[in-house]
């Protein structure tokens, strides 16, 4: 099979985080897998030997603005290729590689980081003594334009243009290492690497033996050769071995083949997606040639300038500049260009392009300066800041007293979730259920009136990001584990209550790390990590709408697996719980003082 690129990147938003990845990089603390014979070569950053910290704070401290508390400092990359490229006669021949091909490939790397970078990557590690050569690159995440740090725009962030930016930056490194006959791996796969955690211990598990209590394996006393080969052949235990060997080889050469067909595949995607690219590059979507908008304005081409009307304009693709004693102005685009030498609004700029060019001229002129504006705006407004609604102490005895009582929410859960901040009360009593997104970063927050015995309101609070934030807690194994099953529910009271159903009522505490989440419509899911979870449940009611909605979470993640409640809600549930221990409790009383 075709060698294939690897490219990761992590995010070390603390300088500790920094520290931490330089220690294990330079190996300043121990790394069981190194081979401490083997020498690591440092192909960028050489000449500067302070901690990686240190040259992280002085990159940053040129910056105009102070890096937001939660922002990322440093970017690292992780860069290699599969094993078929270094070693292509024995993959499997851990730690050896052919040295040409070693340096052709860490040259590209190093190349294509220089090219993509500059002095932004300030440290780039070539690792020699692992099973196979890997760069450990950082990049300080610079934003030009806005004087700020910004991994999100450089890399992207959450969500689908996040995911857009990822696979142009894996379409960019295979670009540059398509030459070598490495290939871009498929894109969009689900495929993860193996942690190092599970690799080891896979490593250390003991191998498959079988086990042959009841079967005499040295032959017989005179027994000829054949009769013993016959005598083996036919136990049922060497059968099952050659059944589950044959299907082992055939498993093998089905996976082979799948995989050769989705390379093809994305080789076809590339290609096609560059056809795209060339016709759009010669589509409608793009601006007026600027010399043709100069010609039509009356300018002469003189000593390559547009020249007339008191103008000397130099054009450079979709940028001019006026290099009049006058003017001494520059601008990008037919609409501006037009509005510069005609000295008129961007409305009369549009009628004297539709007069000169038609209406499909003048289009095309429109789309471009407002995609022109688009990426401005994008590129120099920052981001605003969602604020949670401002918390009133005063007011909480009240929220609890409605969850515990009137939602039936047990107190010292109530007091649980206050006391990490999930759940407050605001100015106007209502409870405020804080969403976040899954790096636990608050981005909105659920409003639920509490006020009168009839208070039916809830929303949103303003500013809240539907699609980036959920109200969500975990509960089981330990406090750091990785979440192996997610609850979904349709609001914060729903969740809350179906985990009091499932656990701290009957004591069911789940063996794995589960997340309860409050999603009340599928545009808000977060799809691509839900489907790195092996169990979902979808807990949405009973009613023909939450019925559709478990549908179509089925069709998305087709591990997940739906839940009916036998009330309205899993609130309702959660109540009508109480009502029938009430009884229960009450009829057993009455049982104790009759039998007295």
């Amino acid at each position: 099979m075709s060698p294939l690129t690897i490219l990761r990147i992590e995010k070390l938003k603390t300088f500790g985080n920094v520290a931490g990845s330089d220690d294990h990089v330079t190996r300043n603390r121990e790394t069981p897998n190194a081979d401490p014979t083997k020498d690591n070569i440092r192909l960028i950053g050489g000449e500067d030997n302070r901690p990686l910290e240190e040259i992280v704070k002085e990159k940053i401290s040129t910056l105009k603005h102070r890096p937001r508390k939660d922002a990322v400092l440093c970017t690292e990359m992780f860069l290699s290729a599969s094993p078929e490229y270094f070693r292509p006669h024995d993959p499997s021949m851990s730690g050896h590689w052919s040295n040409e091909r070693m340096q052709q490939w860490a040259r590209a790397s190093c190349d294509w980081l220089v090219e993509n970078y500059g002095d932004k990557c300030v440290r780039a590690e070539l690792h020699l003594d692992e099973s196979t050569p890997h760069i450990h690159a950082y990049i300080v995440p610079l934003n030009d334009k806005t004087n700020r740090v910004s991994h999100d725009a450089m890399f992207g962030g959450r969500g689908g243009q996040g995911r857009k930016k990822l696979s142009q930056l894996q379409d960019s490194y295979a670009s540059a290492l398509a030459p070598l006959g490495i290939q871009r791996g498929v894109k969009g796969s689900k495929a993860t690497h193996t942690k190092v955690k599970e690799y080891y211990q896979a490593v250390n598990s003991e191998p498959f033996t079988a086990v042959w209590e009841n079967y005499q394996l040295a032959p017989l006393p005179l027994e000829p050769a054949r009769a013993y080969v016959a005598r083996i052949q036919q136990s049922d235990d060497f059968q099952t071995i050659n059944h589950q060997l044959a299907d082992r080889a055939f498993m093998a050469q089905q996976l082979s083949r799948a995989e050769q067909r989705a390379l093809d595949s994305e080789k076809e995607r590339q290609r096609l997606e560059k056809q795209v690219q060339l016709l759009e590059s010669t589509s409608q979507l793009r601006d007026l040639p600027l010399e043709d908008v100069a010609w039509e304005l009356g300018l002469n081409h003189d000593h390559e300038r547009w020249k007339g009307h008191g103008h000397i304009i130099n054009i450079d693709g979709s940028k001019f500049y006026d290099f009049s004693p006058e003017q001494q102005k520059g601008g990008g685009g037919a609409i501006d260009l037009v509005m510069h030498v005609q000295g008129c609004n961007f409305t009369e700029a549009i009628a004297w392009l539709h007069d000169r060019f038609g209406e499909a001229g003048a289009e095309r002129a429109a789309i471009a300066h407002a995609r022109k504006m688009n990426s401005e705006i994008i590129q120099t407004q920052a981001r605003p800041q969602f604020q949670l609604p401002v918390e009133n102490q005063g007011y909480w005895p009240a929220v609890s007293n409605y969850l515990t009582h009137q939602r039936g929410i047990p107190q010292d859960f109530v007091q649980l979730l206050h006391s990490k901040g999930l759940v407050y009360a605001d100015d106007q009593q209502n409870a405020v259920f804080v969403m976040r997104n899954l790096d636990n970063q608050p981005n909105g927050a659920f409003l639920r009136g509490t006020r009168g015995d009839n208070n039916t309101f809830k929303g949103y609070q303003k500013g809240t990001s539907r699609r980036n934030s959920w109200f969500h807690f975990q509960f089981g194994d330990q406090k750091n584990a990785t979440v192996e099953k997610v609850v979904l529910c349709k609001s914060p009271i729903d969740a809350v209550s179906f985990a009091m159903l499932e656990h701290q009522i009957r004591g069911d505490v789940p063996p794995t790390r589960t997340m309860y989440m409050a999603v009340d419509d599928i545009k808000s899911l977060p799809i691509e990590e839900l489907r790195l979870i092996p169990h979902v449940q979808v807990a949405f009611g009973n009613d023909s709408a939450g019925q559709a909605a478990a549908g179509r979470v089925l069709e998305l993640l087709p591990q997940s697996k739906p839940l009916n409640c036998t009330a309205s809600d899993w609130n309702q549930q959660l109540l009508d719980y109480w009502q029938q221990l009430r009884q229960q409790q009450q009829q057993q009383q009455q049982d104790d003082e009759l039998s007295l």
